[in-house]
């Protein structure tokens, strides 16, 4: 069992008396501690040979959409602009737009597919605002739960994810790809 920490929580993460939670996932730990690949992992080849493999779900024109390999939940995805950019600020309005029409999207198919009570959209831009791989700019999408913070995660360090990631891949592509079109 984890040592509770007694450390007060800080004053950024207390609003109207509240303490933020926390979404605990431990097993990023490999993603964080493990080697860096050479290459940026969201520059993608112009093949899609390797699509189901890099968990790519969808490519548009602009942007594409990918699975998180070390997800915060099941379901955790996110799209990108193909082009290697750091700031929000450097996307062409294009980008913007074709982002921003993949990111509603994705919430449909998520409600859709999970029957998940909210999701989690964000960008971390830059290595302070937490950004893992700050390089290419990303925009998440974790579906939610209430009481997804189950007691496992809480006493034991131990959090269920109910399905492997190649399952969801198979389960969520074909959303990308109803009535014969692409997204």
């Amino acid at each position: 069992m984890r040592e509770q920490s007694t450390l007060a929580p800080s004053p950024h993460a207390v609003y109207a008396g509240l303490v933020m939670k926390q979404l605990w996932a431990p097993w990023r730990i490999e993603y964080i501690l493990g080697p860096k690949p050479d290459t940026c992992v969201f520059c993608l080849p112009d093949t899609t040979d390797e699509d189901e493999e890099r968990l790519v779900l969808y490519r548009g024109t602009r942007a594409f959409v990918i699975m998180n390999k070390y997800p915060y939940n099941n379901g955790h995805i996110m799209v990108c602009p193909y082009r290697h950019i750091m700031a929000l600020a450097d996307l062409a309005a294009e980008e913007t737009h074709e982002i921003m029409d993949l990111i509603q999207r994705c919430t449909v198919i998520l409600k859709d597919h999970f029957n998940c009570e909210g999701i989690n959209i964000g960008l971390n831009q830059g290595q302070a605002a937490g950004a893992g791989i700050r390089e290419h700019l990303h925009f998440h999408l974790v579906p939610r739960w209430n009481g997804d913070s189950s007691f496992m995660a809480v006493f034991d360090e131990v959090r269920t994810m109910p399905e492997h990631l190649s399952r969801t891949y198979a389960a969520l592509r074909p959303y990308f790809s109803r009535d014969g079109k692409e997204a």
